[in-house]
């Protein structure tokens, strides 16, 4: 770092990104992207918008938040669109925490939640998932008196491990932290979670709110486009900091994009289906193989084998072509996280698995 860079920030570890190598065609099942295209109206949105790129985007996102708004039996007042989920996780984060009001998440979660902390200088409450990875609800019951905490973020389903809660239990987790925002990260949601956006639409409790992705089960991850979905005081607190930070976050092809594809109900409901058959046979043919494999309600699934350490078989398989996740941490370090791909990128996959540990 240059000499310049601000001393409180000397020790801040930044998120580490999956792996996007240029350098070779590989079969790519780390950074659980859709393997599908996006839906087919997308394309003709996208080009259509681009005539108009002189012009700013509307900062209210206006179009999508409409379209948004009709897919989640909500109020456009209730929608927010951020540049990816990421963007409005970090405005909840930096509206609602603060250096007397840490953050709450589990010990094995998405790792940007504690790089916000340590950028906005917001201190962390790090509460260990189970062995098994499950997440007791009743270990963030009280927070916002026990820890003083100014928010709790849950990803539900849970990345990397894939395992997810019933709706009503994070919605008590909000219950019983009145005095906190109950951040519920959805990312994976549409693969098998149960969202708790019907708790937005009845407006209890009144401190949850809900933070969705395009990247995913939309396959726009290059497009960079996420939504919150909350009570209008919460959305109005998140507006206060983003036209203090990012006033046109969304551009117009992305707005575009995002009203298309919410627009083809059809295309993505096929869509998430055909990844949820195949995570179920990528599954099976793990388990057949001696894996151990976390129920998965996600786009991946979470699995080690006690044939080979995580570290050596993520490198052996990138060898030969393919390219899966791995988090070198205590509790992890054995375990891979492998997108679910097309069934020909799975076939591939198996292929180079097999010719690794046997048959």
């Amino acid at each position: 770092m240059s000499r310049y860079f601000t001393p409180e920030l000397a020790a801040l570890e930044p998120y580490t990104p999956g792996e996007q190598p240029q350098n070779r065609q590989y079969i790519k099942l780390n950074t659980n992207e859709n393997p599908y295209p996006p839906a087919p109206g997308v394309a003709a949105a996208v080009a259509e918008a681009a005539q108009k790129l002189a012009l700013y985007s509307d900062p209210e996102s206006g179009a999508l938040t409409k379209a948004a708004a009709e897919w989640f039996g909500v109020k456009p007042e209730n929608i927010l669109c951020g540049n990816g989920s990421d963007e409005n996780l970090m405005l909840a984060i930096r509206a609602f925490c603060a250096k007397d009001r840490p953050l709450a998440f589990a010990d094995v979660t998405y790792g940007f939640y504690p790089v916000w902390c340590q950028l906005f200088g917001i201190p962390q409450a790090v509460l260990p998932l189970r062995e098994d990875f499950t997440l007791d609800p009743a270990d963030y019951y009280g927070l916002d008196s026990a820890k003083n905490a100014g928010a709790i973020v849950i990803a539900n389903p849970n990345a990397p491990t894939g395992l997810a809660l019933p709706a009503r239990a994070l919605a008590e987790i909000a219950r019983r932290n009145p005095n906190a925002v109950v951040i519920v990260d959805e990312a994976y949601v549409d693969f098998g979670g149960e969202s708790c956006v019907p708790f937005v639409q009845r407006g209890e409790p009144a401190n949850l709110m809900v933070v969705q992705t395009f990247s995913k089960s939309r396959s726009l991850a290059g497009g960079r486009l996420g939504l919150c979905i909350a009570p209008q005081p919460l959305i109005a607190d998140l507006k206060r900091v983003k036209y203090s930070m990012n006033p046109y976050n969304i551009n117009r092809m992305t707005e575009a994009a995002g009203v298309a594809a919410l627009a083809d109900r059809a295309y993505f409901e096929q869509n998430c289906a055909a990844i949820r058959a195949t995570r179920a046979d990528a599954a099976q043919r793990l388990r057949q193989m001696g894996f151990t494999v976390l129920d998965s309600s996600t786009n991946f699934v979470f699995a080690r084998t006690p044939r080979m350490p995580g570290g050596e078989l993520y490198r052996r398989l990138k060898d030969k072509g393919v390219l899966v996740r791995h988090f070198d941490a205590p509790r992890l370090t054995d375990w891979l996280r492998i997108t679910i791909g097309s069934p020909e990128q799975m076939q591939g996959f198996f292929a180079a698995l097999e010719e690794i540990l046997g048959r």
